[in-house]
Parts: structure tokens; C-alpha cells; sequence
């Protein structure tokens, strides 16, 4: 059996996504991570719906520059990865956690 995969039809949208973020006032951007979440959601996407919590709670902290930079890094990362597995998801967990935990 085949592993499920990420369509490059659903890779784009959630690039697009992740450049929305990337583009939006420091004001808007959770707002456009909520719009990533459920698209991420409506195509479990698990990688990328297992980093938004880590980025989303370094927003809410007023991070902001390269530190959401590098966590915006990794969702681009997950999102181009193509899987949508729980072991590729806490791959990327781990990745956003070391990129955002901004030391």
C-alpha cells in the first residue's frame, strides 16, 4: 500500500499560506497562521499542523525577526515535505522547537 502524500496543488496553497504570514503586520500574522491551521487541517497536513502550535506561541510572546524568520523556515520545510505522517510531524515539531526557542 502506498503512503499517503501532500498533493503539489496542497504544497502551493500552503506556501502561499506561509507567505501570507511571512508578509503580514506583526498584528495580522496569527491571524493568518489560523488560515494556514485549517487548510493544514482540512488536508492533514500533520507536519505542519505539529508546528503551528510553536509558532504561534511565539507570536503570542512578541517574537518577532529572525526568530519567526526560522520558525517560518520550518513550516516551509514541512509544508514542501510532502508527507502528512505522525513521524514526519514530530520531526518537525522538534525542529521548530530548537529553531523557536530563541535562546
Amino acid at each position: 500500500m502506498a503512503e499517503e502524500r501532500v498533493s503539489s496543488d496542497v504544497q502551493a496553497q500552503l506556501a502561499a499560506r506561509i507567505d501570507a504570514i511571512g508578509c503580514a503586520a506583526p498584528n495580522d500574522m496569527r491571524i493568518e497562521l489560523n488560515m494556514l491551521r485549517r487548510l493544514a487541517r482540512l488536508h492533514r497536513v500533520m507536519p505542519v499542523l505539529a508546528v503551528i502550535p510553536l509558532l504561534d506561541a511565539a507570536l503570542a510572546r512578541g517574537e518577532r525577526g529572525p526568530l519567526v524568520v526560522g520558525g517560518l523556515g520550518v513550516l516551509r520545510e514541512a509544508a514542501g515535505c510532502g508527507r502528512v505522517d505522525e513521524q514526519a510531524a514530530s520531526i518537525f515539531a522538534a525542529a521548530a522547537s530548537v529553531r523557536l526557542a530563541g535562546g
